[in-house]
C-alpha cells in the first residue's frame, strides 16, 4: 500500500510564511506529478501547484510569485513553500501524487491535508 502524509500547516498571519511537506511511503517504484491542491470552507477544491517528476512546475494565478513547489525524489516529498501569505489562502491543503507501486497499477493517491489559516 502507499500512503501520503502532509505536514506543516499551522496558524499564522497575513504576510508571514509556511513550509508545507508531503512525504510518499510504501511499495514504490516511481513517483510520477506531485501536486498541492487546496479547499476551504464551502468552495470547491482548487489546484495550488504541481511538479512532473523532471522538475516542471505550474502555478494557479492566485499563488504564483509566492508559492514554490520544489520535490525531492530521493526521500518521495514535496514541499510547497508559501511566502506572503493572505487570509483568503486559509483552507485544508491536500497533497497528490501519481504513484507506480512495484507490484500494482499506476494510481492516483491522496493525502488527508493539512490545515492553514491566516489571519488578518
Amino acid at each position: 500500500q502507499v500512503q501520503l502524509v502532509e505536514s506543516g500547516g499551522d496558524l499564522v498571519q497575513a504576510g508571514g510564511s509556511l513550509r508545507l511537506s508531503c512525504t510518499a511511503s510504501g511499495t514504490i517504484l516511481s513517483i510520477g506529478a506531485m501536486g498541492w491542491y487546496r479547499q476551504a470552507p464551502g468552495k470547491q477544491r482548487e489546484l495550488v501547484a504541481v511538479i512532473t517528476s523532471g522538475g516542471s512546475t505550474n502555478y494557479a494565478d492566485s499563488v504564483k510569485g509566492r508559492f514554490t513547489i520544489s520535490r525531492d525524489n530521493a526521500k518521495n516529498t514535496v514541499y510547497l513553500q508559501m511566502n506572503s501569505l493572505k487570509p483568503e489562502d486559509t483552507a485544508a491543503y491536500v497533497c497528490n501524487a501519481d504513484i507506480k507501486m512495484i507490484l500494482g497499477p499506476r494510481l492516483v493517491y491522496w493525502g488527508q491535508g493539512t490545515q492553514v489559516t491566516v489571519s488578518s
